[in-house]
C-alpha cells in the first residue's frame, strides 16, 4: 500500500507541471478572451467593465458575416488542394528506400529553419508583374503580356498551400510509414487490383495520418492572415486580418475577443468532428 502511495505521489509530480503550464497558458488565457468579448470598448484605448452582448451582434452584420464565409471557403479550398498534392506524396515517400526517405525529409525540413514570413516575402519577386513567372511565360509563349498575379486571390491560395503542404505530407507519412506493405502485396495475389487494393486496405490504415493533416490544414487557414497581407494586399480580406486591425487600428478589443471566440468554437467543431470520424473509424476496425 505504502508502494502504491508513492508511485501515485511520483506521477502527480510527472504531471503536475503540464497541469501548471495548460492551466497558465491555455486555460486562463482563453478565459480572460471570452471575458473581454462580454465588456465594453473604452472611449479611447482598452475597455470598461460594462457587460454587453454587442459585440457578438456586431459579428452578425453582412459585412462580418461574409468575411467569414471567404476564410472558411478558403480554408476548404486549402484543405482540398493540400489534401491532393500532400496525401500522394506522404504515402509514395514511405514507399521510398532509407537514403530517398531521408533526401526527401531534408527536403522538406529545410524551408522550416527560415521565417515563413521571409519566404513568402520571397514569392513577391515571383508573383509580381514582370516578375519571374511573367518572364517565363512570355519566354515559352503561353502568355503575350504581363499578368496581375500579385494581390490576387490565386495567390493567396498559393501561399496557404506552400505554407501548410508539410504538414499533410508529414502526418501522411507518419501513418503510411507504418503500414505493413505485405498486406497490398497479399491483395494482389488474391487477384485485387492495384486500385482496389489501395481503397481497400491502404487508404482505411492511413485514414489517421489523413486526418490529423486535414485538422493541421484547416485550422491555420483560417487566420494565417499574414498570408493575405504579404500576397493579397488589401484585395483578400480574412477574418485574422479583422481581428489584427480592430487590435490594432481599431483599438477595439472586445469585438477582436468576440471575432476571436467565434473563430475558436469554428475550429472547434472541425476538432470535433475529426474526433467523431476517427471514432467511427476505429470502430469499424
Amino acid at each position: 500500500m505504502a508502494g502504491a502511495g508513492r508511485r501515485k505521489s511520483n506521477n502527480w509530480a510527472l504531471v503536475a507541471p503540464l497541469y501548471l503550464f495548460t492551466i497558465l497558458f491555455v486555460g486562463l488565457p482563453l478565459i480572460y478572451m471570452v471575458y473581454l468579448s462580454f465588456m465594453s470598448r473604452a472611449k479611447v484605448w482598452g475597455f470598461t467593465n460594462d457587460f454587453t452582448l454587442q459585440n457578438y451582434l456586431q459579428i452578425l452584420e453582412p459585412i462580418y458575416m461574409s468575411t467569414f464565409g471567404t476564410s472558411l471557403k478558403l480554408a476548404v479550398l486549402t484543405t482540398a488542394i493540400v489534401t491532393l498534392i500532400g496525401y500522394p506524396f506522404g504515402y509514395f515517400m514511405a514507399r521510398l528506400g532509407a537514403k530517398a526517405k531521408r533526401l526527401m525529409m531534408i527536403g522538406i525540413m529545410i524551408p522550416f529553419w527560415t521565417s515563413s514570413l521571409v519566404r513568402l516575402n520571397g514569392w513577391i519577386i515571383v508573383f509580381r508583374s514582370n516578375g519571374v513567372l511573367d518572364k517565363l511565360l512570355m519566354w515559352i509563349g503561353l502568355t503575350d503580356e504581363p499578368l496581375k498575379l500579385l494581390y490576387s486571390y490565386p495567390a493567396v491560395v498559393f501561399g496557404m498551400v506552400y505554407a501548410l503542404c508539410p504538414f499533410m505530407m508529414l502526418s501522411v507519412y507518419s501513418s503510411a510509414e507504418k503500414l505493413d506493405w505485405r498486406l497490398l502485396e497479399a491483395a494482389s495475389d488474391l487477384g485485387a487490383g492495384r486500385a482496389r487494393a489501395f481503397f481497400d486496405i491502404a487508404f482505411p490504415l492511413t485514414m489517421p495520418g489523413l486526418m490529423s493533416g486535414i485538422v493541421l490544414t484547416f485550422i491555420p487557414s483560417m487566420g494565417l492572415f499574414f498570408v493575405a497581407d504579404i500576397l493579397g494586399g488589401s484585395k483578400v480580406v480574412l477574418i485574422g486580418n479583422v481581428i489584427q486591425e480592430q487590435m490594432t487600428k481599431g483599438r477595439n478589443l472586445p469585438f477582436a475577443a468576440a471575432l476571436s471566440v467565434v473563430l475558436m468554437l469554428m475550429t472547434s467543431c472541425m476538432l470535433g468532428l475529426y474526433r467523431k470520424i476517427c471514432g467511427n473509424w476505429k470502430g469499424l476496425d
